[in-house]
């Protein structure tokens, strides 16, 4: 069972916020809630593992325990791996509220195979639901979009759109600089992209546990490269924050990003803040 070091209080300030356009939480690592002015809540790689230490360290707090979760419409995995699809984090959000799962065929594998969750939690098979590259649905009142991503350590990653009166949120997952961003940028208004940034780092091999240079995310310029693509008006650097010896500073991004005309603004944002999306562009 997971245990928070926050208690309950960001779900419950999650259950009692009343925002005037969409109002997004930072979980730390990838994960993120989205709730709309008529209350459609939306989890997005919610984890909260500790990894598998001493390979992959956890150095932020747990911020919530999934079954604290009385409110969510939907979870979305971006890809399959560990920290995005994860059956101790996510089943027991959709045990009790009845959302829905949506990700990429090999992250329902994890799911229904490799973790088994219609047996280990109370979730049912009609609750998971394949997503791929270039479909369209809705949640609510949010309209949300699959798209490409491009992260060669996945075996099929996709990005999100997820559009609302309010503005437009993209997740890219841990994509790196892919060849259709600007086909999504010019296609897209998107006010707010939270990219994955981090440093490379040493980190043991999986199976040899032989310290091995690793690269996951972005660096401060394939970062820039892919907010530029898309035209964000705002930058949220994402997974900077998780990993031991992958960390990084976001703060250093500006330098990287003042001569390019995006993103407009850098969000730096920590595990529990909350941004919005008003139409302020």
């Amino acid at each position: 069972m997971i245990r928070s070091d926050w208690s309950d209080w960001l779900v419950r300030d999650v259950e009692d916020a009343d925002p005037g356009g969409v109002a997004i939480w930072y979980l730390g690592c990838n994960g993120f809630v989205l709730k709309g002015t008529g209350g459609t809540t939306v989890f997005v790689d919610p984890y909260l593992g500790l990894g598998d230490p001493p390979r992959t360290v956890r150095m932020i707090p747990v911020p919530f325990e999934p079954a604290d979760v009385d409110e969510a419409d939907a979870v979305l995995a971006t890809h399959e791996h560990t920290d995005h699809v994860h059956g101790p984090s996510q089943a027991p959000i959709l045990a009790n509220t009845g959302g829905t799962f949506y990700a990429p065929g090999d992250s329902l594998a994890v799911a229904r195979e490799d973790e088994a969750w219609t047996d280990q939690w109370a979730v049912t098979d009609d609750q998971l639901t394949e997503v791929a590259e270039g479909d369209t649905f809705e949640i609510g009142e949010f309209t949300v979009h699959v798209e490409a991503a491009n992260d060669p350590d996945a075996t099929q990653p996709v990005s999100y759109v997820f559009e609302h009166d309010a503005g437009t949120f993209f997740h890219g997952g841990d994509t790196k600089p892919c060849d259709e961003f600007e086909r999504i940028g010019t296609e897209y208004d998107i006010d707010l992209a939270a990219l994955a940034f981090g440093t490379v780092g040493r980190i043991p091999d999986k199976e040899t546990r032989e310290p091995t240079r690793t690269r996951w995310y972005n660096d401060e310029n394939q970062i820039i490269e892919c907010a530029a693509a898309l035209e964000c008006d705002r930058l949220l650097p994402s997974h900077w924050d998780m990993w031991k010896g992958l960390t990084a500073d976001p703060t250093a991004l500006q330098h990287h990003a003042n001569s390019f005309d995006y993103p407009r603004r850098l969000e730096v944002v920590e595990i529990g803040d909350r941004v919005s999306l008003e139409n302020t562009f």
